[in-house]
């Protein structure tokens, strides 16, 4: 199995406090030839500054499913789970990452949960066994998820040279090192 992660266009936003320039790396990923949705791609920062989530995350259930299929949060977050559906629903987590249990809901009802350390949340309805999806809590400010056409962005990222993960659903985690550069594309490529 071949993973290509091809970061391009690296796009100068503002300077830093220390100087730097901060840059959006944009990129996409691929499985062989085919662009790779849902896949996370982060870069290891884990004493960055807070503050850079604008939204509180939501990992909505609507339709007899979860949306979206794969979320990335920062280690901390606060997700919320609102029932959205027709029908009730029983949200859990029970391996690796955050371990909980929601109970039964009604549809419109909304509850929270904290993801209070880095790992990957496999969660499900107790009651659909159909539904499934993915939370994953990065020590990082730096990630995207990459969209249908396998494309992601992550904004802000200061100059520097940084240690990259990226994960998709089914597939094994890969790292490697990347330096960033506003005047440079950067390509990156997995095997």
């Amino acid at each position: 199995m071949r993973v290509s992660l091809l970061a391009a266009g690296l796009f100068v936003l503002n300077a830093s406090a220390a100087g730097s320039p901060a840059v959006d790396l944009r990129g996409t990923a691929h499985t062989g030839d085919r662009p790779q949705s849902n896949a996370v791609v982060w870069l290891e920062a884990p004493n960055a500054a807070a503050g850079r989530e604008t939204r509180r995350p939501v990992l909505d259930q609507r339709n007899l499913s979860f949306s979206p299929h794969v979320l990335a949060v920062r280690v901390g977050a606060s997700v919320d789970f609102p029932n959205n559906d027709r029908v009730f629903h029983n949200v859990f987590s029970f391996r690796d990452g955050k371990k909980f249990d929601l109970g039964l809901y009604p549809v419109g009802v909304q509850k929270p949960v904290v993801f209070d350390k880095p790992g990957l949340s496999r969660i499900f309805c107790n009651i659909h066994p159909n539904m499934a999806a993915y939370v994953l809590a990065v020590d990082s400010p730096y990630f995207g998820v990459t969209d249908e056409r396998g494309a992601f962005a992550i904004a802000l990222v200061p100059s520097g040279t940084f240690k990259y993960h990226a994960w998709r659903p089914g597939g094994p985690e890969l790292t490697g090192t990347v330096t960033i550069d506003a005047g440079q594309p950067l390509d990156i490529h997995w095997r």
